[in-house]
């Protein structure tokens, strides 16, 4: 596991492939909490069934914090059905 007191807030947060995951709020404790804004907003889009609410990720995931990004060590769509809710 990377070291979390790297993670800054508005950080992007990408999976192992790259593709957009989310956005960071803030670290709490093990995990990130990602914004309401887009926190699981490609998923299920337009549903309303993962927008609007905080999405956990676990600090277990982060593969490495290279400059303004927390890249995970999944993919991106493996990490987001691992993501947890608020």
């Amino acid at each position: 596991m990377a070291d979390l007191s790297a993670i800054q807030e508005h950080m992007e947060v990408i999976g192992a492939d790259g593709v957009h995951v989310g956005t960071v709020d803030h670290v709490e404790g093990d995990r990130i909490k990602l914004t309401k804004k887009d926190s699981g907003a490609q998923v299920n889009e337009g549903t309303g069934t993962h927008e609007g609410h905080h999405h956990y990720i676990s600090g277990g995931l982060v593969a490495e914090v290279e400059g303004d990004k927390v890249r995970l060590s999944a993919n991106a769509d493996v990490a987001i059905g691992l993501e947890e809710e608020a």
